[in-house]
């Protein structure tokens, strides 16, 4: 099923904070990949680039108690959830004020106080996890739903499927938010399924599939909002398939000689975040000065942390031992 955006627009609030939250994403991505590509910064790196409007959508529809697993593709999703960029690049980079102390790197960045519960390094495992987690809540009774986001080609693992049936028979308050950037690495997603949609695939296990414009911040916030809702009051998991596009290939450095250049272009005309800026001015939901102190002060906020982190320590050799058993003192040698 299509989502064409029904129901009343969000607030002007809403449609500010969206648009603040995609241009510090892009501000972040664009940081860390100018930081690499000129050596001055060295991490292995899978940018989000072009994928903010769906992660904005997370920001703004779920509370801080929600949870969120999210993937190593994850920095866009992790700010959208408010980890602070000081925690996520200090992750990245391997400097102790990391969300884990510099121990996870990119590919696992947690941090449980702003409701994200992981991030995975291996495709199709997050859904599992995030099973087992609104499996917890509906035994506790606890108001809480859960959004694992993971991409196409987590949808042709056993471990996608098997979540999704468990999740459904279950009734379980999860959304199972996939970010369809039309690429499993370097394969196209319609040479690796038979079904025209990722959304059809819900239907094997009874729940609904709502096929979405990943780059349209509001039909984002639609879709995403009526899914948590029907999550929270006992009405079971939700599949969005939400259609976007990765600017910057699989690993940053990846030539992309795969992708069609017309694909690309036609890509880069829908780049979610200036679309949204010239909607916002458009509509008058923000004036040319807003939109630019927006600009200017994600820029900002980025090049502070980034600041913050270059200055810190080191991860140290302490940490080795640090976190692995819940008695430190009592470990087996």
């Amino acid at each position: 099923m299509e989502n064409d955006r029904q129901g009343a627009a969000p607030s002007a609030d809403v449609q500010r904070r969206l648009y603040e939250l995609m241009v510090l994403m892009k501000a972040a991505d664009d940081r860390l990949s100018k930081g690499i590509a000129s050596g001055e910064l060295q991490c292995v790196y899978w940018p989000p680039r072009g994928q903010e409007a769906i992660a904005a959508a997370v920001g703004v529809c779920l509370r801080t108690d929600d949870q969120l697993v999210t993937t190593y593709r994850g920095l866009h999703d992790l700010i959208g959830k408010g980890v602070p960029l000081v925690e996520i690049y200090g992750e990245m980079l391997g400097r102790q004020v990391g969300a884990s102390r510099g121990k996870g790197g990119t590919m696992h960045i947690a941090r449980p106080e702003s409701g994200v519960a992981m991030s995975t390094g291996i495709v199709g495992a997050g859904p599992p996890v995030a099973v087992g987690l609104a499996m917890a809540a509906q035994r506790k009774g606890i108001d809480r739903v859960t959004v694992v986001s993971f991409g196409d080609g987590a949808t042709n693992t056993g471990s996608f499927h098997e979540a999704a049936n468990m999740a459904a028979l279950w009734d379980l308050p999860v959304v199972l938010l996939c970010q369809n950037n039309l690429y499993g690495e370097m394969t196209p997603v319609e040479h690796t399924m038979k079904v025209e949609t990722i959304a059809e695939r819900a239907q094997a296990y009874g729940m609904p599939g709502v096929r979405v414009d990943g780059n349209d911040p509001l039909a984002m916030v639609a879709a995403l909002e009526e899914a948590v809702d029907r999550a929270r009051s006992g009405g079971g998991p939700t599949l969005l398939d939400c259609v976007t596009f990765r600017f910057r290939g699989h690993y940053f450095g990846d030539p992309m000689a795969y992708i069609p250049a017309e694909q690309m272009a036609a890509a880069q005309l829908a780049d979610p975040v200036p679309s949204f800026r010239a909607a916002l001015a458009s509509t008058g939901i923000c004036s040319e000065h807003e939109l630019e102190e927006l600009d200017q002060a994600a820029v900002a906020a980025v090049e502070e942390a980034l600041a913050t982190v270059l200055a810190a320590e080191p991860a140290s050799a302490d940490e080795l031992s640090r976190d692995v058993y819940a008695d430190p003192t009592n470990c087996p040698v």
